[in-house]
């Protein structure tokens, strides 16, 4: 038996700030858990094969089947993710392509908690992400989605040493072109007290589902 907590992280930065949302969460809940960083494996894009129809088990040779099985034991999926490009990074994409195998005929994942995590720096990005997010796990996998999360992302350029003198520079684009990376510090989760404390509501709600105190629909 796995454990009951799962979760995953799209973002490929060290100990990223949607890293410790997400497990944040996953403490809030307080059960057993397991934390899984999308760039440390191998999950590739689905690949049409519709090799799983048979039995919703993925034939594509990467580290997907391995995780697919945590997935299916887990009662909770915690998901976080960031928006490269105005739209969810390439690692979160991929999981979430890959989730079809459990899906038709037999809809493995129906039921299970879930909850998602997103970084961000573009309100509209914010919005529009958020609803893919839900579409893909309410209405696809028919999980019970029980929160999501939004907060401020930081701009790659504040800390990349050419964000004051690259003429393709956000740091001009998004604040002004007076704007400098020294005017900008790094926005850790930890401040941004609304977020986190959102992230410890979200865990206590999904305990209380699981403790059976509270209708799923609450």
């Amino acid at each position: 038996m796995g454990v009951e907590v799962l979760g995953i992280s799209g973002s490929p930065v060290k100990n990223s700030n949607t890293d410790r949302l997400v497990k944040a969460i996953m403490m809030a809940v307080g059960r057993e858990s397991e934390f899984v960083k999308l760039s440390d494996i191998n999950v590739r894009p689905c690949m049409a094969c519709k090799k799983c129809v048979p039995d919703n088990i993925c034939k594509v040779k990467d580290d997907f089947p391995e995780l697919a099985e945590k997935i299916k034991d887990a009662r909770v999926i915690v998901i976080g993710g960031y928006t490269p490009y105005g739209q969810i990074d390439g690692f979160t994409k991929a999981l979430l392509e890959r989730l079809w195998s459990l899906r038709h005929v037999n809809n493995l994942l129906k039921g299970k908690l879930c909850a998602t995590v997103l970084t961000c720096l573009v309100p509209e990005v914010m919005v529009s992400v958020n609803q893919a997010l839900a579409a893909e796990l309410k209405n696809y996998e028919h999980m019970e989605l029980m929160g999501q999360l939004t907060v401020q992302g930081n701009l790659p350029c504040l800390t990349c040493g050419k964000g004051d003198d690259c003429r393709m520079s956000g740091v001009g684009m998004m604040y002004g072109p007076d704007a400098r990376t020294s005017d900008y510090g790094y926005s850790r989760v930890e401040d941004q007290t609304q977020g986190w404390e959102e992230a410890i509501r979200i865990g206590h709600r999904i305990a209380k589902h699981l403790n059976g105190k509270a209708p799923i629909n609450e």
